[in-house]
C-alpha cells in the first residue's frame, strides 16, 4: 500500500516538474506600427522640418549636456540624486520585486512545524468498579489516576502541483509588473530631466528679459532727459516730457513682474532638487545667457521610438500582465492537485516522545474540482479578457500619442526658429529706426511721437526675441522628451531606511 502511494506521488511530482504546459494565451509583443524612416510617414527629404534635423543617428541619452551649460548639467545630476518622486519610484520597483518573490513561492512546497505540550489531571482521580479493574495496570494503587502530560511535535507539508501553469502565469504577470514599475520610474526620470531643463531655460529667459528692460529703461531715461533739456530751452512743450516720463514708468512697472517670475523659476528648481525655497539664490541669482540649442539634432529611427519611450514600454508591459492574468483565470477551471504530508511524534513522557514507536505520519494527494460557483469563474475570465482588450487599446493610444508628440515638437522647433530669425531682423531695423528718430528729434526736424513709437517698437521686439530664444530651447527639450531621451538601463538601490525615516518633521 505504501509503495503504491509512493509511486503515485512520484508520478504526480514528475508531471509537475516536467510539465511546461500553461493554459491561456501566450503573450506576443504588439507591433507599434510606427513609420520606418520619417516621423511624417514618408521618406521624402523635403518633408523634414529643418535641415538641422538628422533622423538616422539615435538621440544623445545625455541630451542636456549638448546645451554646454555646466550649471544645467550640475542641476540635472542633483535632481537625479535628490528628487523625492524619483526616490519613491525606486521604492515601488522594490515593492514589485518583493511581490514577485511572494508569488513565486507557490512553486515550492510549504513546510510548517508546530509543537504542543498539555498537562491534565482528573477532578476525581479515584476510580472504582469495572473501569478501575480494566485499567489496573495503568492506574495506581486503589484506582488512583495520577496527573499526566502530553508532548507533540509535527511537521506538515503541502505542495500544489502546477499542472496547468496557473502559478507560472502568475509569475509571468508579476514579472510584467516589475517591468511596469521600472518603466514608470524611467518615465518619471525623463519628465524630471525635461522639467529641470525647462525651468532653468525659463529662468535664464526671465533674467534676459530683466536685462532688456533695464537697458531700455536706461535708454528711456536718456530720452526723458533730452526732452527735459529741449523743454527748458523752449524748443518744445511739456507734452514730450510727460510722454517720455510715461514710457519710463511703463518699463519700471514691468520689472517687479519679471523679478517675481525669476524667483518662481528658482523655487521650482529647488522643489525638483528637494531644496527649500531660496536655496538656489546664490547659485542662480547671477544672470547667464539662455542655453542655446545645438547646431544639429539627431532623431533616430522612428520605428525605434517604441523601445525608447518609457510610456510605450509601460503600456506593453501592462498588456503582457493582462494577457498572463487570462491564463490564471483559465487555470481556475481545472482541478487542483495537492500533495499533503504530515510527520509527528506524540508521547506521554518527554524522553519517549521522539522514539520510533511514537511516530505518526500521513501522506497522500488531494484533489479539488470546481463544480459550481455561481458563474464566478466565467465572469472572472471575461473580466480578464476585457482588461486585456483595454490594455491593447491603451497601448495603441500611447504609441499614437508618442508619434504626435514628436511631430508636434518638430514643427514647433522649426517654426520658432523661423520666428526667431524674423525677430532678429526686426530688432536690427528697430534699433536703426530709434537712432534716426532720436537724431531727427534732437535736430528739431521730427516730432517726439516718432521717437516714442520707435522706442516702444524696439522694446517689444527685444522682449519677443528673448522669449523666442527661450522657446527654441524649451521646444528642443520637449523634442528630446518626446523621443524618450535620458532614461536609464540600470536603477539605483532602494533608499536607506534612515533616509525615509527623516523625511517627516522633527
Amino acid at each position: 500500500m505504501v509503495s503504491s502511494t509512493v509511486r503515485s506521488l512520484s508520478l504526480l511530482t514528475i508531471l509537475s516538474l516536467t510539465g511546461c504546459y500553461s493554459v491561456g494565451p501566450d503573450f506576443v509583443p504588439p507591433a507599434p506600427l510606427l513609420p520606418a524612416v520619417s516621423f511624417f510617414g514618408k521618406a521624402h527629404s523635403n518633408i523634414l522640418p529643418d535641415p538641422s534635423i538628422i533622423p538616422p543617428p539615435p538621440p544623445d541619452p545625455r541630451w542636456w549636456a549638448r546645451f554646454h551649460d555646466p550649471i544645467l548639467i550640475a542641476l540635472e545630476e542633483d535632481a537625479v540624486r535628490n528628487n523625492l518622486d524619483l526616490l519613491k519610484a525606486t521604492v515601488l520597483i522594490s515593492q514589485s520585486r518583493y511581490q514577485r518573490g511572494a508569488t513565486a513561492s507557490a512553486e515550492f512546497p510549504m513546510l510548517n512545524g508546530n509543537g504542543k505540550y498539555s498537562h491534565g489531571e482528573l477532578l476525581s482521580p479515584q476510580l472504582e468498579g469495572p473501569l478501575a479493574n480494566s485499567l489496573g495496570s495503568v492506574l495506581g494503587p486503589g484506582g488512583y489516576v495520577p496527573p499526566f502530560s502530553t508532548y507533540q511535535a509535527n511537521i506538515d507539508a503541502a505542495w500544489e502541483l502546477d499542472l496547468w501553469g496557473r502559478v507560472r502565469r502568475q509569475i509571468e504577470s508579476a514579472d510584467a509588473q516589475i517591468d511596469v514599475s521600472e518603466d514608470q520610474r524611467r518615465d518619471m526620470l525623463v519628465s524630471l530631466l525635461a522639467e529641470v531643463a525647462r525651468n532653468y531655460i525659463q529662468l535664464r529667459g526671465t533674467q534676459a528679459q530683466i536685462q532688456v528692460a533695464e537697458d531700455n529703461l536706461k535708454s528711456s531715461t536718456e530720452i526723458l532727459q533730452l526732452t527735459q533739456t529741449r523743454t527748458d530751452k523752449g524748443l518744445t512743450n511739456g507734452l514730450d516730457v510727460e510722454n517720455a516720463a510715461g514710457q519710463v514708468e511703463s518699463i519700471k512697472a514691468q520689472l517687479p513682474q519679471f523679478h517675481s517670475q525669476e524667483i518662481q523659476a528658482m523655487n521650482a528648481l529647488s522643489l525638483l532638487l528637494d531644496e527649500p525655497p531660496g536655496a538656489l539664490q546664490a547659485k542662480l541669482g547671477r544672470a547667464r545667457p539662455i542655453p542655446m540649442s545645438p547646431a544639429r539634432v539627431a532623431l533616430g529611427i522612428p520605428s525605434e521610438l517604441a523601445r525608447r519611450r518609457p510610456d510605450i514600454r509601460e503600456a506593453e508591459a501592462q498588456l503582457h500582465a493582462a494577457t498572463a492574468d487570462i491564463g490564471v483565470a483559465v487555470a481556475d477551471f481545472y482541478p487542483s492537485v495537492k500533495l499533503n504530508g504530515s510527520v509527528g511524534y506524540t508521547g506521554l513522557e518527554l524522553q519517549n516522545t521522539f522514539k520510533a514507536t511514537a511516530i505518526q505520519y500521513m501522506i497522500g494527494p488531494s484533489l479539488s474540482v470546481p463544480i459550481f460557483q455561481g458563474g464566478k469563474l466565467r465572469s472572472t475570465l471575461f473580466l480578464k479578457e476585457a482588461q486585456q482588450q483595454a490594455a491593447a487599446i491603451s497601448y495603441q493610444k500611447t504609441v499614437l500619442q508618442a508619434w504626435h508628440d514628436v511631430v508636434n515638437a518638430l514643427i514647433a522647433y522649426r517654426d520658432e526658429q523661423q520666428r526667431r530669425d524674423r525677430l532678429k531682423a526686426q530688432v536690427e531695423h528697430a534699433i536703426q529706426a530709434l537712432s534716426l528718430s532720436r537724431e531727427r528729434y534732437r535736430d528739431g526736424v521730427d516730432q517726439f511721437v516718432n521717437v516714442l513709437d520707435a522706442e516702444r517698437t524696439l522694446y517689444a521686439a527685444q522682449q519677443q526675441l528673448v522669449v523666442s530664444q527661450s522657446n527654441i530651447s524649451t521646444d528642443l527639450v520637449q523634442l528630446y522628451k518626446a523621443l524618450g531621451g535620458g532614461w536609464e538601463l540600470t536603477f539605483p538601490s532602494e533608499p536607506k531606511p534612515e533616509l525615509t525615516a527623516n523625511l517627516g518633521p522633527e
